[in-house]
């Protein structure tokens, strides 16, 4: 059911003491692992790289073997129901987002999802003994474990605390950085005021299916960024985590939800109401629109997005029993999870399906995509004016000459956004390049730069 953080940093004595064959053999293992991440460029600061050669992995991942540890991989450090809602993330994402962060030695940085301590510890060497961290994770266990581990590895000075990160840490603000390890669909208010005014905010926001690690600075009445890299985290987990217009549907366990309703724009939905709707009969309209799952997945998803304020996405993190019938489009390439996009409107939801009886082509995943079917549309709940509304954005799309898409997979160098919190006028207007999402504590202005 559950797997944590372990408080022995090694159970195996004789490995702790001194210098030996295993000592050197995780030395190696770990300068390996640097090498590696300095070969692929996502190490490019003299500093990051020390500090990931001087902090030892497997001191924050006890009982994991040296050889997983050491390799360029997410470790696993929490299971309930068979759903992993903790990791150790996959070193060369916290190497990118390290230098995106851009911290120097002697600043005040607050981190939000601590995890098994392993990234505050490498932020603690960049700064120095001058710097101040604090690390904050919303389960306790996990917080005992990553101060068991931080202890271990000599790194006593980071202030590992039990809370809601979307609270922040008012006793230790303002910080220079503020680091999410954990994915969010909108900024809360605490971030932005905990931020000093030259401070650097970086997240991995979730912008429709796709997430962004995303370094935002302040100007003037907005934070803009001045970093984005294509990413893929957990969700932030607690009450704020539905704030951005994610919400969970269905039965929860301390888990992830089994499912999640992801819009384009923050509107309150009656998550209830939503699930019956879900759960309860349904029906297929055909469209007539013959088309591939990758043209839909890259052109209608993001021309929808553009089009239709009340564009969703539904996204299942695994199988479940109750979810057989739902009108699954993707899998997202890597994780445990599917997703179809649709439009909710009334707490009521409509869906784009396939037809019946229909699967993927056996073929290679690159070519799978490619094979053509009817699109077909769900009505749930007997909303048929809203599957209608689907119906006619689709066919519309299709007689536009199906534009092609750059939201999802824009190429992260293109990207630019700005961050507008609400009770600040946006003097932006969407374009064919600059969509602009509200959510309920702030206006996300995304543009595609040439």
């Amino acid at each position: 059911m559950e797997a944590g953080p372990r408080r022995d940093p090694d159970p195996d004595p004789a490995h702790r003491n001194g210098p030996g064959q295993h000592q050197d053999q995780l030395e190696a293992q770990q300068q390996a692992l640097v090498e590696h991440l300095k070969e692929r460029g996502f190490l490019r600061t003299a500093r990051i790289e020390a500090a990931f050669r001087a902090v030892p992995r497997h001191l924050f991942l006890p009982g994991v073997p040296s050889e997983e540890v050491y390799r360029d991989q997410v470790i696993p450090l929490k299971i309930v129901d068979g759903v992993c809602i903790s990791s150790s993330s996959q070193p060369a994402i916290m190497a990118i987002m390290l230098e995106q962060l851009g911290l120097e030695p002697g600043q005040r940085v607050l981190e939000i999802g601590a995890a098994s301590g392993y990234n505050a510890a490498l932020m603690a060497h960049i700064l120095g003994e001058s710097g101040t961290i604090v690390t904050i994770d919303i389960d306790e266990d996990l917080v005992e474990g990553a101060r068991a581990h931080l202890e271990a590895a000599g790194y006593r000075q980071v202030h590992v605390i039990c809370g809601d990160g979307a609270q922040g840490y008012p006793p230790a603000a303002p910080y220079d950085r503020i680091i999410l390890t954990v994915a969010a669909g909108d900024i809360a208010t605490p971030w932005y005021e905990q931020l000093k005014p030259d401070g650097r905010l970086l997240l991995p926001l979730v912008l429709r299916d796709a997430q962004f690690s995303v370094a935002l600075e302040r100007r003037d009445d907005h934070l803009e960024s001045v970093s984005v890299r294509f990413c893929a985290f957990m969700m932030l987990r607690g009450p704020f985590a539905e704030a951005g217009g994610i919400f969970a549907l269905g039965p929860r366990t301390e888990a992830s939800p089994a499912l999640q309703l992801r819009l384009n724009n923050y509107q309150p939905v009656d998550v209830t109401a939503l699930y019956r709707d879900l759960a309860g009969p349904w029906y297929d309209l055909p469209s007539g629109v013959l088309a591939s799952l990758h043209e839909v997945h890259y052109g209608f998803n993001s021309w929808l997005s553009q089009q239709e304020p009340t564009a969703c996405s539904l996204v299942a993190q695994r199988e479940h029993p109750a979810l057989t019938e739902l009108p699954w489009l993707f899998k997202v390439a890597g994780l445990e999870a599917r997703a179809t996009i649709g439009i909710v409107a009334d707490n009521h939801v409509a869906l784009l399906a396939l037809p019946p009886g229909w699967r993927v082509p056996a073929s290679g995943a690159s070519q799978s995509g490619q094979v053509a079917c009817e699109i077909m549309v769900r009505c749930f709940g007997g909303a048929e004016y809203l599957a209608r509304r689907l119906l006619s954005l689709l066919r519309s799309w299709d007689t536009a000459g199906r534009p092609a898409s750059w939201l999802l997979m824009p190429g992260d160098d293109r990207l630019r956004l700005r961050v507008y919190p609400l009770h600040v006028p946006c003097p932006e207007k969407p374009t064919p390049e600059r969509l602009i999402f509200t959510r309920r504590w702030s206006r996300l202005v995304i543009e595609r730069q040439a």
